[in-house]
């Protein structure tokens, strides 16, 4: 299978769904724990409530494979993103600190070094080879990498996670005239809370893509999913409660779209 699906558009923005697949590679599906199975930390649902981005112009990528057999938002050499608890490029656990493998069941170094090479590579391949062809064309370039996470998860962060978690690397992937006027959308309405560089700064993408020097911006979006969807299996999407999201969402898009070619 494809190690992701793409489709290109006209405008400067690439919009990069890393954690939306569920393929699985034989091993690891053989090896998957009982509490892992059901695939429960999958960012469910991110293409279709995107949907409207493809319809405005933007590039799509999105990662086929699950995160459970390489996460596409690590660094290669799986250094720690986080200081506070976190999952790697081979997830050994999950959100909850539930093992991810029956004993004995967890790919092979070999088997994972394939993993490397054949699926996170070239879904990284497709973001440099994207961005610089949007930049050759427009002379900037604009990523946006949606994520989506249950809206409680004791292990990763305290109480309830705020419904809309912008991040910019602390303001080193974009500029902050970019992130000004990206919070001031948020700050705009009051339907839905937010934050900025809280607990979601952004991941490997938003860090390694976002250069602002460059004139490349990248902004990462993590969503509670209680606004879109169910949180307990089977994980159901929610059109009803989507619609209201989907507004602020294109909201944003339109911003950095606008603020980006300034």
């Amino acid at each position: 299978m494809n190690a992701f699906e793409f489709s290109a558009g006209k405008l400067p923005l690439l919009l990069s769904i890393p954690h939306a697949g569920t393929l699985l590679t034989p091993e690891v599906k053989a090896g998957l724990s009982d509490a892992a199975k059901g695939l429960p930390d999958t960012d469910w649902h991110i293409p279709q409530l995107y949907a409207f981005a493809r319809e405005m112009g933007a590039s799509v990528l999105v990662g086929n494979y699950s995160r459970f057999v390489i996460d596409l938002n690590r660094p290669p050499d799986n250094q720690a993103l986080y200081t506070t608890a976190t999952t790697g490029l081979y997830p050994e656990t999950l959100f909850d600190g539930t093992p991810t493998f029956k004993p004995g069941m967890t790919p092979t170094a070999a088997q994972r070094a394939g993993y490397l090479q054949n699926i996170w590579q070239p879904y990284h391949d497709q973001i440099r080879l994207e961005l610089e062809r949007i930049r050759r064309q427009f002379g900037y370039a604009l990523l946006f990498d949606a994520h989506s996470i249950a809206s409680t998860v004791p292990r990763l962060f305290d109480g309830q996670l705020p419904d809309l978690n912008l991040g910019t690397n602390d303001g080193a992937s974009c500029s902050p005239e970019i992130a000004g006027h990206l919070t001031a959308v948020c700050d705009d309405q009051s339907r839905f809370s937010w934050v900025i560089n809280g607990r979601f700064k952004g991941g490997y993408i938003t860090r390694a893509y976002g250069k602002p020097a460059e004139n490349q911006h990248a902004v990462q979006l993590e969503l509670a999913q209680c606004n879109y969807m169910d949180e307990q299996p089977p994980f159901a999407w929610r059109g009803d409660k989507a619609q209201e999201l989907q507004v602020i969402l294109q909201k944003i898009l339109e911003t950095l779209l606008r603020e980006g070619k300034k």
